[in-house]
């Protein structure tokens, strides 16, 4: 029968007045038959044996209830549903209100507590001290206006409020607060009537803190661990712990290990200081970055000796802050009173310790907080190791860097040169080169090996190897770039044929560069680049632009395209600035930077640019500045010569008059003239018309004699019978350097002399001018 069925009403005199098709199959009465009778006549018939037994099963449970009918009291009786409460229903609401180990209690409407399992343990509290006291504030909750609050929403909405974590009071004679899972359910009648609510509590207090412990290990390590700095990786350790875990942290590394040394074995020498690397709190001690020794006898140095992690009460008598007055006075002015100690250490070597402290009304650690922090602390010396190695790597990296860069760059008299050079976090491979060449010429080169770190460091010093060698042999820009390309190729290739194991096979090799070289004779630039962004030139008379040449592919990529050259007019006076990570194409402050500084100083222009771009240093920058100069006229002697015998002797004539205008000493005019002597008449018996003379003046003192032959000259070892073949052996015995410059109309030999030549050198031209007789 539903819920709520009339199974039969009676008058308060003991009429039925109302008799329904289930109490007449209950009672073998018709409703005609109940009407006419009573409800003595009713239970006599009840007591009937043969009825009696057969009235449970065929009526049910029911329930029995005054009501008002037409202002008349009558009694009510109703089939209960089939999940009404039934013996066995009531025994179990009897166990688990009695046995339950949830702390039950039924609140009033007013959040009284009217009745309290019997086996309540959760509040600490005899149940009997809770009766009639207001439910949160009774219970010992933290917050009971807010916990008030949430119980009398339910009492309006009727919408359960289940699993609420509420921390208590501190317990009696201790520091520590419970932490309970609160549930609230309003109480209904069977019409629905509000009668109050069941306030269950269950101490969840070992289980929260369980997944507390939890969380603040993976918020370690989460955010431990994402810097390679030293200090920073102690900063973000101090981050992630406070306020999570703990109210103070003081995290101290042996200095040492902040530069990049090897960490000291344990027991630590009570000589080696510690820098104070990260601090979170109220008052420290002593400043953050500041190094010192730890004084001996505290928890401190007896954590760096064992590396065991320690629970210390901090207590007004300890003996060890007498040891560290200074910590002590910090240690008081913040009010702690709980300290774990644990050591920073991996495979036995000790990198630091680690200090924390609980203070003011915070809870005391316990043993378990000690197992935590050294989870803690052991994720976070795997982070410092890490930050230590890499430390390492890139001051031996820097320090291999500054040593393959140029030490005293050239100072050519032709061009006046700065560089700026930003370093990026972990270096880089970005170096320049300024070299000098034959006929008042100078390479300008910057070059960028992609990477970081010691292998990219040291490809930078291969190929700054590789283009001093190919710049030695005066080849023109494109034929020097696709040289440096090829070479740099091969040690891609290198790479690539090591073991998968071998990390250098896992780190492609790419570099980029840009060759510039000026003519300061003609004042003409060459440029070619290789990956690079486009020179960026201003000009005397105002006008500056990045100079249209055309990009190369990156040298050891797989673009092999060739290297195109672009040669243009750049007057003396002029700039040229070339840079490497795009700063001259995407920087338009750094542009305006050179333009208004066309007429200051180099070093003060890249000092400018310097304090400009002081923000912009992840990455490594390399910015070279060129000012032109312009050969003066008088300086160059420039004179055709036929393709004849007597163009030697013209020659001469010429050279000893130009060398007498210059003032040049008899010895070196003497030795000048025989290395014109030799080239010309090599130029008119191997060469092809037309047939140049050039003498020139710098530094150095330059003979080229030039042709259009493409023949190169090789230099001989003539024996004692031969008649000819010493030309060029003479010149390289007396003169200080010597090459051929293939142009692509010819090839033009040269030879140099310092202005300062010795008598040696004359006597190296005696013992030669011996063996050709």
């Amino acid at each position: 029968m539903p819920e709520g069925d009339v199974v039969m009403r009676i008058a308060a005199d003991g009429r039925v007045i109302e008799w329904s098709a289930r109490a007449q199959e209950a009672f073998g009465w018709s409703p005609q038959e109940a009407a006419a009778s009573s409800l003595g006549a009713l239970m006599r018939h009840i007591g009937t044996a043969d009825t009696s037994s057969a009235l449970p099963a065929a009526l049910g449970p029911v329930t029995v209830r005054p009501v008002l009918s037409d202002a008349l009291m009558v009694w009510e009786v109703r089939a209960s549903a089939a999940d009404s409460p039934s013996g066995r229903d009531l025994a179990v609401l009897r166990a688990l209100f009695t046995h339950s180990p949830v702390d039950l209690h039924i609140l009033d409407e007013d959040l009284r507590i009217i009745r309290v399992n019997d086996d309540a343990r959760g509040s600490h509290h005899p149940a009997g001290s809770l009766l009639g006291g207001v439910f949160p504030g009774a219970f010992g909750l933290a917050a009971p206006d807010v916990e008030a609050t949430a119980a009398r929403r339910v009492l309006e909405t009727g919408e359960p409020a289940l699993r609420r974590v509420v921390r208590s009071t501190p317990d009696p004679g201790s520091s520590r607060r419970r932490i309970y899972s609160i549930s609230y359910v309003r109480l209904e009648d069977e019409g629905g009537e509000v009668l109050g609510l069941v306030a269950s509590a269950l101490d969840v207090t070992d289980s929260e803190r369980a997944i507390q412990r939890l969380r603040v290990l993976e918020e370690v390590r989460r955010r431990v661990g994402g810097l390679l700095e030293v200090m920073a990786v102690c900063q973000e350790l101090a981050d992630a712990v406070v306020p999570a875990f703990t109210g103070i942290v003081v995290v101290e590394v042996i200095e040492d290990v902040v530069r990049g040394e090897d960490p000291p074995l344990a027991p630590v020498d009570r000589h080696v200081p510690l820098r104070r690397a990260a601090f979170r709190g109220q008052v420290s001690a002593h400043p953050v970055g500041e190094a010192r020794r730890l004084p001996e006898g505290t928890p401190f140095s007896r954590v760096l000796s064992d590396l065991r992690p320690r629970l210390v009460p901090i207590e007004r008598d300890s003996l060890w802050l007498s040891a560290d007055p200074a910590r002590a006075e910090a240690i008081r002015e913040s009010a702690a009173h709980s300290l774990i100690v644990a050591p920073l250490t991996v495979r036995g070597q000790a990198l630091g310790v680690v200090s924390f402290y609980r203070h003011m009304d915070e809870e005391p650690f316990d043993e378990d907080d000690i197992a935590l922090t050294s989870d803690v602390c052991a994720h976070a010396a795997l982070c410092i190791e890490n930050a230590r190695r890499y430390t390492r790597e890139r001051t031996i990296s820097a320090t291999l860097k500054r040593r393959l860069l140029p030490q005293r760059p050239t100072t050519p008299s032709t061009v006046d040169i700065a560089h700026l050079h930003i370093p990026g976090p972990g270096g880089g491979g970005a170096w320049f080169d300024v070299i000098e060449l034959a006929g008042a010429r100078t390479a300008l080169i910057l070059g960028d090996v992609a990477g970081r770190g010691l292998v990219t460091a040291t490809t930078m010093g291969q190929l700054r190897t590789v283009i001093h060698s190919l710049a030695a042999l005066d080849l023109e820009p494109d034929e020097l770039m696709a040289r440096l390309g090829d070479t740099a190729a091969r040690l891609a290739a290198e790479r690539a044929s090591l073991p998968l194991g071998d990390p250098l096979n896992q780190e492609p090799l790419t570099a980029s560069c840009l060759i510039a070289v000026y003519d300061a004779v003609n004042q003409m630039c060459t440029v070619v680049r290789a990956g690079l962004a486009e020179p960026y030139v201003v000009l005397t008379n105002g006008n500056s632009m990045l100079m249209p040449v055309p990009a190369g592919p990156v040298l050891a990529g797989a673009d092999h395209a060739p290297f195109p050259a672009t040669t243009f007019p750049l007057p003396a006076d002029s700039m040229l600035a070339v840079s490497n990570e795009g700063l001259l194409e995407t920087s338009a402050q750094l542009r305006s930077l050179l333009d208004a500084g066309a007429d200051r100083p180099l070093d003060d222009v890249c000092d400018t640019v310097a304090y400009a771009m002081r923000d912009r240093n992840e990455r490594e920058m390399m910015l070279l500045l060129a000012r032109t100069k312009a050969l003066p006229a008088d300086r160059v002697l420039t004179l055709p010569l036929p393709a004849e015998p007597q163009a030697a002797s013209m020659a001469r004539e010429a050279s000893r008059a130009q060398l007498e205008a210059w003032n040049i000493d008899e010895e070196v005019a003497f030795t000048t003239q025989l290395i014109v002597s030799e080239l010309v008449s090599n130029a008119v018996r191997y060469g092809a018309p037309p047939i140049r003379l050039r003498l020139i003046l710098d530094k150095r003192l330059t003979v080229e004699v030039g042709d259009t032959a493409n023949s190169a000259p090789h230099l001989k070892h003539a024996r004692t019978i031969d008649e000819d073949g010493r030309g060029l052996f003479i010149v390289a015995s007396i003169a200080d350097d010597w090459g051929t410059r293939y142009v692509p109309d010819g090839k033009t030999v040269w030879a140099q002399l310092l202005a300062d030549t010795t008598s040696t050198d004359l006597q190296r031209l005696g013992g030669a001018r011996e063996r050709s007789r």
